[in-house]
């Protein structure tokens, strides 16, 4: 039985419109996922993916599937050539309009698809932080950025508040997710409606208005803050962005124009997205600070020495320069992003590229070396359509031939890197993560 207050809500927001919403809301939810142009070629992908795509209208490179089927065992999805994200949820970079070379924060970034579209958006240049306060959340988002390869991403597990206190004006761009009542999340997540409360939704706002605060303390003079939730009420929406925008003066509306999207309610600034609309439910809106103020610099992280084995492994496997900005903590060795700072920032769980450990004589390659590293900037390379049968015996752990390589070589599927193994005597021992493997 649905909540009759949540209802009432809902009509008088959308008004003549209110049957439509009750119309879309028992239809089956919208389902959709987005294309990783950092390591998929898009025309490739929707030539080779196995269910039929159609394009949302909310991202560039976003699309609907109307496959119910699980899509974690999938060889492209183990390569990160595509991100499942509900449909709604894609409007939130595309009005934040990121640009090369950017410094992006994605304030409350777990699982991490925000995330992900914008370090497409930023093409592997600039700096993406990602972070996430709840830990256990964190590291569900750190899996996913490390599948998707993103070269350039920071993740954390800090509080707004620590994150502000160290890096005030840091960012170019701050993307604020906010946690909300999920209103909009409803209908897909088959949640009780009963759970819905008026109390709840004034509990979020206020921990959204302490999040905003923050964001404000990270944006730089003339960035912007991108503030979204996946609710209606306007509670959490328009009147959160109010009074922002009522208690910092130097910060203004601008315009989030995404295609198929509506104004908010009586703040044609922001942008909202109904069932009816073709997403299960958001509101963003771009708040700009003022280009008055002082920027704050940042000194660069102070490189560690290169241990000789990683040099004499990356001669023998990799066809690209070796990266020369690398920290070194205790055996591993880690490539941060060119914009990283000098920080004792505590809760950076990973910056940049995990590439390996330094043991005794020789340097052994993470998984994240394989997956973060495009299959031409290997020596050695296998490559297997996606219904190849050796292809799924690799994900199984197993084995496989690997005829005309010797060494460390990079696996792939349809081109896009997906792990490793070291090749000997015709043979591929697999060094496919246990964890990740598909066991049934």
């Amino acid at each position: 039985m649905i909540n009759k207050k949540y209802l009432d809500s809902i009509k008088n927001i959308l008004g003549e419109e209110y049957k439509d919403f009750l119309c879309a809301r028992d239809k089956p939810p919208f389902m959709g996922l987005f294309v990783n142009t950092l390591k998929a070629d898009k025309e490739k992908l929707l030539n080779v993916f196995p269910y039929e795509l159609k394009p949302a209208p909310f991202a560039e490179n976003g699309y609907y599937i109307e496959s119910r089927e699980p899509m974690g065992t999938n060889p492209l999805h183990h390569a990160g050539a595509f991100y499942m994200q509900e449909p709604s949820a894609m409007s939130v970079v595309t009005a934040a309009d990121i640009q090369e070379n950017e410094k992006v924060l994605d304030l409350c970034a777990a699982p991490g698809g925000k995330s992900i579209n914008a370090a497409c958006a930023l093409k592997s240049t600039g700096l993406l932080w990602s972070n996430e306060i709840n830990k256990s959340r964190a590291s569900i988002l750190l899996s996913n950025i490390e599948r998707m390869g993103l070269k350039n991403a920071v993740v954390s597990s800090c509080s707004p508040e620590q994150l502000a206190e160290q890096l005030p004006g840091f960012f170019d761009k701050v993307i604020v997710d906010a946690p909300c009542s999920g209103e909009g999340m409803l209908r897909r997540e088959k949640a009780d409606y009963d759970d819905w409360s008026e109390e709840n939704i004034y509990l979020c706002a206020d921990r959204q208005e302490k999040i905003l605060n923050c964001a404000a303390r990270l944006v730089r003079p003339g960035g912007t803050i991108t503030y979204s939730t996946c609710t209606f009420n306007t509670t959490e929406n328009e009147k959160s962005v109010s009074n922002f925008l009522s208690l910092h003066s130097d910060f203004s509306p601008q315009n989030t124009p995404v295609k198929g999207t509506r104004s908010g309610v009586g703040m044609p600034f922001a942008s909202r997205i109904f069932p009816m609309d073709g997403g299960e439910g958001h509101f963003v809106a771009n708040m700009k600070k003022s280009e008055s103020g002082d920027v704050v610099k940042y000194k660069a992280f102070t490189p560690s020495k290169i241990p000789p084995e990683l040099k004499s492994f990356w001669e023998q496997t990799m066809n690209t320069a070796l990266p020369e900005n690398l920290i070194v903590i205790g055996n591993k060795v880690f490539c941060p992003p060119k914009d990283f700072p000098q920080t004792g920032l505590k809760g950076i769980i990973r910056a940049g590229v995990f590439l390996g450990e330094v043991g005794k004589n020789r340097f052994i390659p993470s998984h994240n070396l394989f997956t973060d590293f495009n299959k031409d900037e290997f020596k050695n390379r296998i490559s297997f359509d996606i219904d190849d049968e050796k292809l799924k015996r690799y994900l199984h752990g197993e084995e496989i031939a690997a005829e005309g390589v010797s060494g460390y070589t990079v696996v792939c599927v349809e081109g896009i890197s997906l792990g490793g193994g070291k090749a000997s005597c015709s043979k591929l021992k697999n060094h496919y993560p246990k964890g990740l493997r598909n066991l049934k």
